[in-house]
C-alpha cells in the first residue's frame, strides 16, 4: 500500500499517454493509474499502471474510486468519449474527487476549407448524398450503420479494428490502418480511391489533421461532426503541461 496520492487516468489518446509517460519518467510523487476502454484489440499501452476494461456505468466508477482512494482524476479520453466523460463528471461529484479534462482544441476552418459540420451520424448521412458519391470515411467503426441508409453511396472505411459486418453499407472497401497519416499518404489515398467527400470527426490535434489539408488541396467537401461539449463544470486545459501544473497543485492526501 502506497501513501502517495493516487491519479486515475481516463486515456486512450496519445495526450493521455504523453502524460502518463511524463509522470512516470519525472517522478512525480503520485501513484498513476491508466485506464483504457478496451475497444481496440490491440492498443498503444501508456507508461505505468494500466487497467483495460469498463467500470460498470456510473456506480462501479464511484465504487473504484473510493476502493481505490482516488485523490483526482483525468479524463484524457477522445474528445467523443461523451459516455465516458459524462460518467467521469458524475462520480467525482458523488465522491468529492477533483476531476480535470484535457482536451486538445478543435480543429478550426482554413481559406480553401469546404466544411460542413454536423452533430450526428444521421444528420451526416442525409448531408453526404448532397455532397458526393465517393466517400472516405474515418469516424471510426462505432457509427457506421448510419450509412446503410444510403447504398447508393461507396464508402472508403478506414478504422483501427474491423467493424461488425451488420454495420457496413452494401458498396464499401476497408481499410485497416493505425495513424498517425502524413499528407502523402492522404493525398494518395484521396486520388487513388477517388474521394469526393470526406467525413470525420472534429478530434483536433496533429496525427490526423493531414487528410483535411489534402482536401482542401484537391477541393473536396468536408462533413465533420461537432464535438459534444466537456460536462458543466469540469475545468478543462489544452495540453499536458497544463495537465501537469493541475496535478502540481493537488492537495496531498
Amino acid at each position: 500500500m502506497t501513501d502517495r496520492p493516487h491519479v486515475l487516468l481516463l486515456g486512450g489518446t496519445s495526450d493521455a499517454r504523453r502524460l502518463a509517460a511524463e509522470l512516470d519518467a519525472a517522478g512525480s510523487g503520485l501513484r498513476v493509474t491508466s485506464s483504457l476502454a478496451g475497444r481496440v484489440a490491440d492498443p498503444r499501452l501508456p507508461a505505468g499502471e494500466v487497467r483495460i476494461g469498463g467500470f460498470g456505468g456510473v456506480p462501479g466508477l464511484v465504487d473504484w474510486l473510493r476502493e481505490h482512494r482516488v485523490a483526482a482524476i483525468v479524463d484524457a479520453t477522445h474528445p467523443f468519449a461523451a459516455v465516458m466523460s459524462r460518467n467521469a463528471a458524475l462520480a467525482a461529484a458523488e465522491t468529492g474527487t477533483p476531476l480535470l479534462a484535457l482536451r486538445r482544441p478543435a480543429w478550426s476552418p482554413g481559406p480553401g476549407d469546404r466544411w460542413h459540420e454536423v452533430d450526428s451520424p444521421a444528420e451526416a448521412a442525409a448531408l453526404l448524398t448532397e455532397l458526393g458519391r465517393r466517400v472516405f470515411v474515418t469516424t471510426g467503426r462505432g457509427e457506421l450503420a448510419a450509412f446503410t441508409a444510403s447504398p447508393e453511396l461507396w464508402y472508403l472505411i478506414r478504422s483501427v479494428d474491423p467493424p461488425e459486418p451488420a454495420d457496413l453499407p452494401p458498396h464499401h472497401e476497408l481499410l485497416l490502418a493505425r495513424g498517425p497519416f502524413d499528407l502523402a499518404a492522404e493525398r494518395e489515398t484521396l486520388r487513388r480511391h477517388r474521394i469526393d467527400v470526406l467525413l470525420t470527426k472534429n478530434s483536433g490535434g496533429p496525427a490526423t489533421a493531414p487528410k483535411l489539408l489534402a482536401a482542401r488541396e484537391a477541393g473536396i467537401p468536408v462533413v465533420l461532426r461537432r464535438r459534444p461539449a466537456t460536462p458543466p463544470g469540469v475545468p478543462e486545459v489544452p495540453d499536458v503541461p497544463d495537465a501537469l501544473r493541475w496535478l502540481d497543485r493537488l492537495p496531498s492526501r
